[in-house]
């Protein structure tokens, strides 16, 4: 058994705030109500540019532990490729009440099942939004950055015949916990089922049997919170579903970058991977260059490259980043934010794990 300490030191760096929040975050984003039953009780924040192409595509955008949508869309850059390519933005959003540290809950049985919970009410958002504003139904994303990125998960194996790509970054795959124990052990690349386990947890998720959304998988080789052994179970479970071969149909390198592709039989990409040398945990950005679009800051890690932009790109919803003599798009080592110090947290009452928790990261002097 691992050591108490170990699982405190993780739920506290979880609870460290990824956003880089100073109460003056910019917030272009506005509150979808009225969109279902919403089980989940998650909050559902929109950004439509001021100018929409006809029959826009639509991404969904979710945030990491302890971030919030207008914190993420802030670092990442969405808005801003959405004012230039005009596509509409949803981004789900987390409730406390839900989740103390604003995580979603992807190893919970009750949100990441189809037609229930936090699952049931992104479900919910998409269609409200795609009815409202004439979104092309065959160009519906997501992409999410660790919790959100292993919701992300959860959601195209939920609803594959929702979306025609997605993306994850520094996230986990699909069915692989149940618990918060189980959810610390695969973030630490334990425990994980075996290949063939990995594909039917994904397809029982929903019973398809059509085409499965493309993707695209984000990881740094130096992430100690979500160990890249998730990556690479991403990729197993997911070429499983495409049915393509272990072997990448290519493969390159550049700086500190690898970037492997896979294809299936008609020769169309169904699935990327990029690892980036010497990168922790969080999202790769660009603040300067062909690529610029995001925001340093905490878990908003500058390297010279811009998920955001690569990832519209690889769906096909934004053109390929120009190429660039800046050589920090390539060769340059990643900047790493210094983490902020997180703000007061109200006491709430828990019970039962969560009160032991709490209490554990209390006597250890890890919150207020």
């Amino acid at each position: 058994m691992r050591r108490l300490s170990d699982t405190i030191g993780r739920l506290a760096a979880a609870r460290m705030p990824l956003d880089g929040r100073t109460g003056t975050t910019p917030d272009r984003l506005t509150d979808l109500n009225g969109f279902g039953r919403n089980p989940g009780n998650l909050r559902a924040r929109l950004y439509v540019p001021a100018s929409v192409a006809a029959r826009p595509a639509l991404v969904v955008v979710l945030h990491g532990c302890t971030q919030n949508a207008a914190g993420y869309d802030m670092g990442a850059g969405w808005s801003r490729l959405a004012d230039e390519q005009g596509f509409v933005l949803l981004f789900p959003e987390q409730k406390s009440a839900n989740n103390p540290n604003r995580c979603f809950n992807w190893f919970a049985a009750e949100d990441v099942s189809r037609d229930h919970g936090e699952a049931q009410s992104i479900h919910e958002m998409i269609a409200a939004i795609r009815d409202d504003h004439d979104v092309d139904p065959d160009r519906i994303f997501i992409n999410g950055l660790s919790a959100g990125g292993a919701m992300t998960a959860v959601m195209l194996a939920t609803y594959p015949e929702l979306f025609a790509g997605g993306a994850i970054i520094g996230g986990l795959p699909y069915g692989t916990a149940m618990g918060v124990v189980q959810a610390l052990d695969r973030m630490r690349g334990h425990g994980m089922p075996d290949d063939a386990a990995l594909a039917t947890l994904a397809r029982d998720a929903s019973g398809h049997s059509g085409r499965w959304p493309t993707l695209s998988v984000w990881h740094g080789d130096s992430d100690a919170t979500v160990q890249d052994a998730n990556a690479e179970a991403i990729l197993t479970q997911w070429r499983a579903l495409h049915g393509v071969a272990d072997t990448p149909a290519s493969r390159s390198a550049t700086g500190g970058q690898v970037h492997r592709t896979w294809q299936d039989a008609a020769g169309r990409t169904v699935i990327e991977d990029h690892r980036i040398a010497g990168m922790g945990h969080g999202t790769p950005i660009a603040t300067r260059g062909a690529e610029a679009g995001g925001t340093a800051g905490a878990f908003m890690l500058d390297v010279g490259i811009s998920s955001t932009r690569r990832i519209a790109a690889f769906w096909g919803i934004a053109p390929a980043p120009a190429a660039t003599g800046d050589p920090t798009a390539s060769t340059a080592a990643p900047r790493q934010p210094q983490r902020l110090r997180p703000e007061p947290t109200p006491r709430r009452e828990v019970t039962g794990v969560a009160a032991i928790i709490d209490d554990a990261l209390r006597a250890a002097g890890l919150v207020r």
